[in-house]
């Protein structure tokens, strides 16, 4: 049963890695896809809106499809869905609307369902283990955005054509997935119910706090995400090449942060990792918009990486410790308020930066990072919860609140 765990953990890992890859070559490659479509400035936030509005549907039909199907079976098909996606937003023949619009379509569904049900499996995994894994999970999407990154960058560089740049990744990545999809394991639905959690279901008063804290947590991403390279050449003088540094920085900040959280945690608790992940993300913000120059504000931007990176692998954790008999529910509607920042951030930031200053925009998500550290209570465990020395020991991994099955 421990080899079964440890191979579903590194199946889930690979499916991390390979949705983070895809999702880097799509919006790392925006101008691109809007060259090749004729797609209007005026009509661009229109498409790229639609994404994480469809995403959320996707993650609403997820929680209920997990009533009658194991989430394991809905990542299985939703991962070739969404690489299927891609490679079609790239594929279309030069100004046919229609047909990226079709495709970014089934990939914002598809990639709702995807991230739902990734994270449930996550939860569950983590509960079986009886210790904090979640953070590396998080960590293996974050390498995967880097190597999607990079891959976007080289085609780019050699002014591939968009679909010469996906098949490759699409022709290895799915059916490694498919593969990697027999050893996905699903966790105990019996598992026992917290106490609170409505016998087995989802209050969404007792969930609110943490969906504040997802939603803020991607304001604060898609600041970074949106804004770092102009903010670094517009406000802080740089050169256009040094402006797509920070972005790499942050990356490359959140997979070292989450590749080490999951130790933090288990020695100080989630709480505590959360209270500093807050602090550090708020004073990365701090040193963005005081910094005199760029070299100054990619600190700024490297704290930003350090510190925001534990929040949202944190959340799902959270989430699945409150509802322990209802996770996959409480996964899903959380997973909602992920697109909710990501919808809402570049934009808001835009609109206070145009009506003040790009620095003064730059304090919105930290006092909004700094809410967080209201809602830290809701990250707390107890005692029979992994996290705050009170993991459970490696020989007694199994059967201490799922089967793994």
């Amino acid at each position: 049963m421990t080899e079964l765990l440890r191979r579903g953990r590194a199946s889930l890992a690979f499916a991390f890695f390979a949705q983070g890859a895809a999702f880097a070559l799509l919006v790392t490659r925006i101008p691109a896809i809007q060259d090749r479509y004729g797609i209007s400035d005026a009509l661009l936030p229109v498409f790229l809106a639609a994404v994480p509005v469809l995403a959320g549907v996707g993650s609403v039909t997820t929680e209920q499809l997990v009533k009658r199907v194991r989430p394991s079976r809905l990542l299985r098909w939703s991962q070739p869905v969404v690489l299927l996606a891609l490679l079609a937003a790239g594929a279309g023949g030069q100004g046919q609307l229609a047909a990226v619009a079709v495709a970014l379509g089934v990939f914002g569904l598809s990639v709702g369902m995807l991230d739902a049900s990734m994270n449930m499996l996550g939860v569950s995994l983590q509960r079986s283990y009886g210790r904090s894994i979640m953070l590396s999970f998080h960590a293996a999407y974050s390498l995967g955005g880097i190597v999607g990154a990079s891959l976007a960058w080289a085609g780019a560089h050699w002014q591939l054509a968009l679909w010469v740049s996906y098949l490759p990744v699409v022709a290895v990545l799915l059916p490694a997935t498919l593969v990697g999809s027999r050893w996905y394991v699903d966790g105990d639905a019996a598992a026992p119910v917290a106490q609170g959690s409505g016998g087995g279901g989802v209050v969404f008063k007792l969930l609110l706090p943490l969906c504040l804290v997802m939603t803020f947590a991607y304001i604060g991403d898609s600041t970074v995400s949106n804004w770092s390279a102009k903010y670094l050449k517009d406000v802080l003088g740089s050169s256009e090449q040094l402006a797509t540094v920070p972005y790499n920085v942050y990356m490359v900040t959140t997979l070292v942060g989450r590749a080490l959280g999951d130790f933090g945690v288990r020695r100080f608790g989630a709480a505590a990792v959360v209270r500093l992940g807050a602090l550090v993300a708020a004073a990365g913000f701090a040193v963005v918009a005081v910094a005199p120059g760029a070299w100054v504000g990619m600190l700024g931007f490297t704290l930003l990486g350090l510190g925001l990176c534990v929040l949202v692998p944190q959340t799902f954790a959270a989430a699945g410790r409150l509802f322990p008999g209802a996770s996959d529910a409480a996964v899903a509607r959380l997973n909602i308020f992920n697109y909710v920042g990501f919808l809402v951030g570049s934009p808001l930031v835009g609109a206070v930066g145009d009506a003040w200053s790009y620095r003064g925009a730059m304090l919105l998500p930290m006092v909004l990072v700094l809410v967080t550290l209201v809602y830290a209570r809701s990250f707390a465990t107890s005692g029979g919860r992994y996290g705050g020395g009170h993991e459970w020991p490696r020989a007694a991994d199994v059967g201490r609140g799922s089967n793994g099955l």
